[in-house]
């Protein structure tokens, strides 16, 4: 794999004579990585040039493939309740960089679905990155670029905290997100209670009931404020929508809230995973952290997680009306940012 890394730098930085010099000196410089991408505007593309499954750990997960087969890998996660169309703009950008583009379903979404219907319909983080990791290994892929957002984001800290060594770099956006039961034990603020409101609804069995009769509306309604000034339209949302009736879907969601609330268990098998992000460890991958201007859902400040990654770090902070869904809003930006931190 890091001969393909390197071939795919040679030629990337061998496009222009700037470049050249940027690889001579060991500098990558934004400008020469922003003339290599075309531009896009989000919302151009509406399908991937490749759906796969593939059976990995406990799942058979559905994935989108993009790119050269020989290409270095980014594997790019997506969020609740969002799906992997997040990336439907990004996946092209970083294919015609020479890229190998892995977009999988996380479990309880699309058409990933359990291999054991006696299998534990468990929504712990930890179980969701050990998925990436069965992924990346059914595929034969060593390392791979990590990159996400939401539950894609907290998948991909965790990937590179307890599996650094398979994971070149990390894109992250809203930063740090790993956590502990313990940890969210403890009170916050009133106006960040308020902004949970959701994960206090899924504690009850009246949220449970409310969200598997209205998935759809719920999904929109999250879509909405958390990036109140994205027009997406109906037929983008649909897309995405579809997703959501995975039949394991609800009960993912549901112990996923529950499990950071220690009102659900988890499986002992993830147990010392647990105990290593209980501490929150640092993070030593090279790592650009992401965050859009306009981010309604809870987020914390860039400046309460840049003491977490150890390595070679940078934030961007992305303007114009840019939420929570940022590479679907924003993905000439997220692309940018994959192909720079792989050069750090």
């Amino acid at each position: 794999m890091s001969e393909q890394i390197n071939h795919h730098r040679r030629r990337f930085f061998g496009m222009t004579a700037i470049a050249l010099a940027a690889v001579e000196f060991g500098v990558a410089g934004t400008a020469v990585a922003q003339s290599a991408l075309p531009a896009v505007k989000a919302g151009t593309n509406t399908s991937f040039e490749a759906l796969k499954r593939v059976n990995a750990g406990v799942l058979d997960i559905g994935y989108a493939e993009a790119g050269r087969a020989d290409g270095p890998v980014v594997l790019l996660l997506h969020g609740w309740p969002y799906d992997i169309y997040s990336f439907v703009d990004v996946a092209p950008l970083l294919a015609s960089a020479g890229y190998r583009v892995i977009v999988p379903y996380l479990r309880g979404y699309g058409t990933t679905r359990f291999l054991d219907q006696a299998t534990a319909r468990n929504g712990q983080p930890s179980a969701l990155a050990a998925d990436m990791i069965a992924l990346m290994d059914a595929l034969d892929i060593e390392k791979a670029v990590v990159a996400g957002y939401d539950w894609g984001g907290r998948t991909a800290n965790i990937m590179a905290a307890l599996w650094p060594e398979r994971c070149k770099a990390m894109v992250s956006v809203s930063g740090y997100l790993i956590g502990s039961q313990e940890a969210n034990l403890k009170p916050l603020p009133p106006k960040a209670e308020l902004a949970w409101w959701y994960q206090f609804y899924f504690a009850t069995e009246r949220g449970r009931l409310g969200y598997e009769s209205n998935t759809h509306d719920f999904a929109k309604l999250i879509w909405q404020t958390a990036s109140p000034k994205w027009n997406f339209d109906d037929a983008t949302f649909d897309r995405s929508a579809a997703a959501f009736d995975n039949p394991d879907h609800v009960a993912i969601v549901i112990h996923n809230y529950r499990w950071r609330l220690g009102l659900a268990e988890g499986e002992a098998k993830y147990d010392a995973y647990e105990k290593t992000l209980a501490a929150l460890p640092m993070i030593s991958v090279p790592t650009i952290t992401m965050e859009g201007d306009a981010n309604g859902a809870p987020h914390p400040e860039p400046s309460a997680y840049a003491g977490k990654f150890s390595g070679r770090y940078e934030h961007r902070t992305i303007s114009g009306g840019i939420g929570h869904n940022l590479p679907q809003e924003a993905p000439q930006a997220f692309a940018q940012a994959v192909i720079d931190v792989d050069r750090f």
